[in-house]
This record gives structure tokens, C-alpha cells and sequence, in this order.
């Protein structure tokens, strides 16, 4: 289990690195000079040249590059162009509310998803897989951001059960889940559908399993059969499912946050992109490529825990 936690870390570390250099060489190569496109084309040649001498733009590439490396791996990302805060203490300020939102969507969405996906195998052909196939496509299909919308309209407008913006009073437990509702329904929804056929493909595969045709055999009970060996090694490829869906609910969030006006990193990304905040732009990525990896990495740490194959395979 140690040698392949280390194979897994250091994979990581590869894409990491990756990431910083796409991320770098994409932003040094929009058209301009970067400090004019930070600072505006008002800004004073002295507020210029001191940006620039700050943010090493009068360095080579390479010797940026090298800077943005360093700093980076020991948790400096870098000052606000604005208001000259670390970026770190920005983002530690945010990222709060779009865990909370990431998690409570992938909660609601494994709590049934799974569940559904375990009925409609269980009982294929009836009429709960065929109701459970035509959600599972129906969820998929529709946007998250569609989705946010459409809660907004009819739940917060037009019913007004649920609060329409922001995250809820600090300190008011009861007034932040309830501004939580909606955009974690928006951003979970689909992952229900991801989750159910999943979820139902490998139970049916298992279930058709020799060992489990053998504990029918020996007069176990269903329950104990599809809980008790088929879902043990069915939910495997799901582990997997939810490790990769933390990383497209990244993406999904900054809908909901800019939608439902909620003050977490996605939002904070895209403000920083319309100001040409660079450094906000590479701090916001970096810690939300980083939270990806970690999910993933801990999915298939769960993984090779549950199932000693895959640590045999590599």
C-alpha cells in the first residue's frame, strides 16, 4: 500500500507541475503587456514599471517560470493587483463556501443515486429501471447552469420557499444551508443520473457472478446477497465516478456561484478574469487543480484499499 501511495503522489506531483506550466504560458500569452492589462491603460508608467518589476515580467520567460515554481511550492501565490492582499489569504477567505457547496451537491447526489442505481439492477425491467433510466438521461442531458436557473425562477421567484443569492448570514447555521439548498441541487442534479447508471451496469454484471449465484445457492437472503457481496465489489467503479465528479463539480459551481451570487472560488476566478487579475487567476486554478487531485487521489486510495488487484497491477 506504501509503494503504490508513493507511485500516486508522485503522478500527482507530475500533474501538478503540468498545470503551472499550462497555466502559465496560457496567460503570458494573451496579446499585450501584462501589467497594462492588469493595472488598465490609465495606470501611470511608475504603477507599471512597478508591477512589472514585482511580478518579474522584465525577466526572461523561463526565469518567471522558475519564480512562479518556487513561490508557488512553498504557498506563495502571489498579491492582489488591487488591494495588494496575499492571494492565499483571498482565496482561504472563499473556498469555505465552494467546498460546502461541492460536497452537499455530491452528498445528495450519491445519497440517491446509488440507492436508485442498486433498485433498477435488482429488478431489471420493471417499471422502477425503466423510471430510473429515463431520470438517470433526463438529468444528464440538462445543463447545471440551465438547471440554477430554472430553481431560481420557480423556487426562490416564483414560490419563494428558498432564498433567491448570497450564502447566508456568518454564524447563522439554519440561514446558510438554506441559501445551500438550491445550488447544490442545481450542481448535483446530473451526477444522479451519472451515479444511478453506474451503479446499475456493474451490479449487473456482478450479480451475474458465479460466487453470487452460489451464496443464492446456499440460502442467503436477497439482502444479504446484493448489500453484502454484490454492492461491495459493484461500488468500486463508482468510487472512481465520485473522485472524477469533485473535479466536473468544480466547474459547475462557478455557474451556481455566479448565478446564486455566492462568494466562493469559482466566482472569485471568474471576477478576477474580467479584471485581469493574473494572479488571482493562477492562485484560484492552482487551488482548485490541486483539490481535484486530491479527491482523485484519495478515491483510488479508497480503491486500492478495497480491492488488493490494484495494487498488485502496478
Amino acid at each position: 500500500m506504501i509503494a503504490y501511495l508513493v507511485k500516486r503522489l508522485g503522478l500527482a506531483a507530475l500533474v501538478v507541475v503540468a498545470v503551472l506550466l499550462a497555466l502559465f504560458s496560457l496567460l503570458h500569452m494573451i496579446p499585450g503587456n501584462p501589467a497594462i492589462l492588469a493595472l488598465g491603460t490609465r495606470a501611470s508608467p511608475e504603477a507599471i514599471a512597478e508591477y512589472s518589476a514585482r511580478m518579474r515580467l522584465d525577466e526572461p520567460v523561463w526565469v518567471q517560470f522558475a519564480y512562479f515554481i518556487g513561490n508557488a511550492l512553498q504557498g506563495d501565490l502571489g498579491a492582489d493587483v488591487f488591494s495588494n492582499r496575499p492571494v492565499t489569504a483571498v482565496i482561504a477567505e472563499r473556498i469555505g463556501f465552494s467546498l460546502a457547496l461541492i460536497c452537499a451537491g455530491m452528498g445528495w447526489a450519491v445519497l440517491l443515486g446509488i440507492p436508485l442505481g442498486c433498485l433498477a439492477a435488482v429488478r431489471p425491467g420493471s417499471w422502477l429501471d425503466r423510471v430510473t433510466g429515463i431520470l438517470s438521461v433526463g438529468t444528464i442531458a440538462v445543463p447545471s447552469f440551465l438547471v440554477s436557473i430554472w430553481a431560481l425562477l420557480l423556487f426562490s421567484i416564483q414560490l419563494r420557499w428558498l432564498p433567491a443569492i448570497g450564502a447566508g448570514e456568518p454564524g447563522d447555521l439554519p440561514d446558510q444551508l438554506s441559501h445551500l439548498v438550491l445550488p447544490a441541487f442545481a450542481i448535483g442534479l446530473g451526477w444522479v443520473g451519472y451515479l444511478a447508471r453506474m451503479v446499475r451496469a456493474s451490479m449487473l454484471e456482478v450479480l451475474g457472478e458465479p460466487y453470487i449465484r452460489s451464496a443464492r445457492a446456499f440460502g442467503l437472503t436477497p439482502r444479504r446477497v446484493v448489500l453484502g457481496y454484490a454492492l461491495r465489489v459493484a461500488i468500486l467503479p463508482t468510487i472512481t465516478l465520485i473522485g472524477m465528479g469533485f473535479g466536473g463539480l468544480i466547474s459547475s459551481a462557478v455557474f451556481a456561484e455566479i448565478i446564486f451570487a455566492r462568494p466562493g472560488v469559482g466566482k472569485l476566478i471568474f471576477d478576477a478574469v474580467s479584471d485581469r487579475n493574473f494572479p488571482l487567476v493562477q492562485g484560484g486554478v492552482l487551488v482548485a487543480t490541486g483539490f481535484y487531485i486530491l479527491v482523485v487521489l484519495l478515491s483510488d486510495l479508497v480503491i486500492a484499499w478495497l480491492d488488493p488487484r490494484v495494487r498488485s497491477s502496478l
